[in-house]
């Protein structure tokens, strides 16, 4: 008993639209490569998802550098060409994916600086209102106004650059006896 027909049209679940084109992908590229084997043919595959990447097959073996025997040097300058352009576009696709990582990363550092300021100034806001409860507890004598830089955690500063990044740095706490 063979199996039943399907009805072509968009699979609406993303999951199994995924799976069916990665399956489908691969039988299109073996269907493409035994072609090329079995009839001598040069057989060019390209497949693009849906997010835009590029899935690829080919047969000519002259771009491989295989049967270049029988080419003049005319047509061996072009093949080169050919294949420096590609190269060329390869990699200025490459150099725009590593500049937009690299500014994304700018971006979340430049988030994450700012979230450190504006937890840096609420401590700054608390500081005050610790060293009042502290007077009380252990008396004024107990507590100098020297040790401010002492109280704050991880060896923040609390000079006011907000436009240079601070190099956090964690230490290990004083043990107390």
């Amino acid at each position: 008993m063979g199996r039943g027909k399907i009805v072509i049209r968009r699979i609406d679940n993303s999951t199994s639209r995924q799976v069916t084109f990665s399956k489908r992908r691969k039988g299109l590229i073996k269907k493409a490569r035994e072609l090329a084997i079995l009839c001598d043919a040069e057989v060019g595959l390209m497949i693009f998802s849906s997010t835009g990447k590029l899935f690829e097959f080919s047969s000519n073996r002259q771009f491989m550098g295989e049967q270049l025997y029988g080419l003049s040097v005319k047509e061996l300058k072009g093949l080169e060409s050919q294949l420096e352009m590609s190269l060329q576009g390869i990699r200025m696709q490459k150099e725009q994916i590593l500049t937009d990582e690299i500014e994304e990363l700018n971006e979340k550092s430049n988030l994450v600086h700012q979230q450190n300021m504006e937890l840096f100034k609420k401590v700054n806001l608390i500081f005050p209102e610790k060293m009042e409860l502290l007077k009380q507890v252990y008396g004024t004598t107990a507590v100098n106004s020297d040790s401010r830089n002492a109280c704050i955690p991880f060896g923040m500063s609390t000079s006011d650059d907000s436009h240079v990044p601070n190099q956090l740095q964690l230490r290990r706490p004083n043990q107390q006896t």
